[in-house]
């Protein structure tokens, strides 16, 4: 049995027709809104055939156990067939979900579930925490399938086989396009390859270009930092679960879950004058969490990744002004890719830290740069961070899904812990205002919903390989040779294919790996000074292409960034 937990505000479903002949019965059109729920999304396997009961028992046992963690009081089990290949009967899917939900109930817990065997539509908000997403696979007997698991049967999805995932996972066009990969010497972390090294420095160097043009100044800070750093800042006492430690001569340490107290650390370390702000500090931070197996999940969930961090130290007259311009910033960053996104702006938690005044002003100056923006929101109550409220920026992809990556918070706390401080006009001290920023958030978890948008066809600019040139026969490799070192001088990411095969496998080769172009030289091209040029996609081959023609429409595209 594979289940998916999703820690929700609420789920709402509604039956619209029988999928199966052994559908249980249902009203027809019926809806069902179920809030502050733990939704357990469920497909039921042809081995739990035969080992209900205690399948059922074991997979009880580890929503009991999570539901504690979220402190959930209302449990939805949801018929999923979409977890597994390899369901079983309908009757044992049906008998499993029935079963559970009764062993449920017996313990106390508030159950129901979504109708098994029909089409339902559904609408679910996740709750967002590190909690909130966790994968399981239940089996009868502990140990049956692997080493790993432990009691009650239960293993975290952390390494899928790429033989269960579907084409466009990004996972598999990773291996496929030879980006990145996972290993269990280091669970939650991926391995980049050169190809993939090539797609994380564009977006890098994209990302340094247009922040220097912004007034923006690049700085890094150190992976492992006192323990008092970090009780200072509140992470301690809000995050110590999250957070990996180490000793340094009897010195307990943490590695930095997160960017701030490096940032404000640099502002402290000199005297600061009202001139110097606003002060806009960038860093590209690798930071680690500790993020349970269950939750790992590819480039989507990790435990080491890097935040493209700013921490912008302002006056509070200026907030309104610099939220204004990350918006600009962040609208022009996924207009380079195409995402729509709808905006949301979240309030203070249970668990926040400083008075409400202080919250109220942060919340206003975010409304009022909406506001002033003209730009569509919707709040979203108690989900700031401990220290501030936010605007959270959530993309949608070319695949409908929703994905919160930009976001944007304002925090008068931080300064106040740290004592921050610049001089003002009137020669006194005052505290600045730091408002926190990330516009791709992860890189990797970024890298992994470009492969996914795309399908590993990326725009030319951000093509590990952008041109691949092919000899007609042998006899043409030093006209290829020629034309690869040409356009690598020029600066494209060119390379060719010299395998003994046939000329029409070698393309096959390069369309399956999604070159934007190639390029084919034979002897009429090599005797005319021409190319042959493929683009992906295009269908038709142009011939008699000269090579400056070609490199000055290429250059174009890439600087379009098209």
């Amino acid at each position: 049995m594979k289940i998916l937990l999703i820690h929700s505000d609420f789920i709402e479903f509604e039956a619209r027709q029988k999928a199966i002949k052994q559908a249980e019965e249902w009203q027809k059109g019926q809806k069902t809104r179920v809030e502050e729920c733990l939704v357990v999304f469920t497909a039921v396997e042809k081995r739990d055939e035969g080992n209900v009961a205690q399948t059922a028992k074991n997979m009880v046992d580890e929503v009991e156990k999570v539901a504690k963690e979220v402190k959930a009081s209302k449990i939805v089990f949801y018929p999923y067939a979409h977890l597994s290949k390899d369901l079983s009967s309908p009757a044992t899917a049906l008998e499993a979900l029935r079963k559970a939900e009764e062993i449920a109930k017996e313990r106390g817990l508030e159950s129901s579930h979504a109708p098994f065997g029909w089409y339902k539509a559904f609408e679910i908000k996740a709750k967002g925490h590190p909690l909130s997403e966790l994968s399981r696979e239940i089996t009868a007997e502990g140990a049956a399938a692997s080493a790993t698991k432990k009691k009650g049967g239960a293993q975290p999805m952390q390494a899928a086989d790429a033989k269960e995932l579907s084409e466009d996972d990004h996972r598999a066009l990773g291996k496929k396009l030879d980006l990145y990969s996972f290993h269990d010497v280091a669970p939650g972390m991926a391995f980049f390859h050169p190809k993939g090294m090539i797609i994380r420095n564009e977006l890098m160097s994209f990302w340094r270009s247009e922040h220097a043009k912004r007034g923006y100044s690049e700085i890094n800070t150190p992976l492992i930092m006192n323990k008092s750093l970090w009780q200072m800042s509140g992470h301690w006492d809000h995050y110590k679960e999250n957070m990996f430690f180490t000793t340094i001569d009897d010195v307990e340490f943490a590695v930095k879950p997160m960017n701030c107290p490096g940032a404000i650390t640099v502002f402290n370390s000199s005297t600061r004058s009202y001139r110097d702000l606003p002060m806009k500090l960038a860093e590209l931070g690798q930071v680690h969490r500790n993020e349970l197996s269950g939750v790992l999940s590819g480039l989507f969930r990790l435990r080491y990744f890097t935040q493209d961090d700013s921490h912008i130290f302002v006056r509070e007259d200026q907030l309104e002004r610099e939220i204004m311009n990350i918006v600009d910033i962040i609208e022009y960053f996924y207009g380079i890719f195409s995402f729509q996104y709808h905006v949301e702006l979240s309030t203070r938690p249970d668990n926040s830290i400083g008075t409400k005044e202080i919250w109220d002003r942060a919340e206003k100056a975010l409304e009022d740069a909406l506001k002033a923006k003209k730009m569509n929101y919707k709040i979203n109550p108690k989900d700031g961070a401990f220290y501030g409220p936010k605007i959270d920026f959530h993309i949608r992809d070319s695949l409908g899904r929703t994905w919160q990556c930009a976001t944007c918070q304002v925090d008068f706390m931080l300064p106040e812990r740290f004592d921050a401080k610049y001089v003002g006009e009137d020669n006194k001290p005052h505290r600045p205002v730091i408002i926190h920023r990330v516009i791709y958030g992860a890189i990797e978890r970024f890298i992994g919903i470009l492969v996914e948008h795309y399908k590993g066809a990326f725009p030319l600019w951000l093509s590990p390989v952008q041109v691949r040139v092919l000899a007609l026969t042998d006899n043409n490799n030093a006209a290829v040779e020629k034309a690869v070192n040409m356009l690598k001088e020029q600066g494209i990411r060119a390379d060719t294919d010299t395998r003994p095969s046939t000329v029409e496998y070698r393309v096959r080769e390069a369309e399956l790996q999604k070159i934007p172009y190639i390029i084919v030289i034979g002897e009429k091209e090599e005797q005319a000074g021409t190319f042959a040029v493929r683009a992906r996609g295009a269908g038709k081959v142009r011939f008699g292409v000269k090579p400056d023609a070609f490199l000055a429409g290429i250059k174009e595209e890439i600087g379009k960034k098209a």
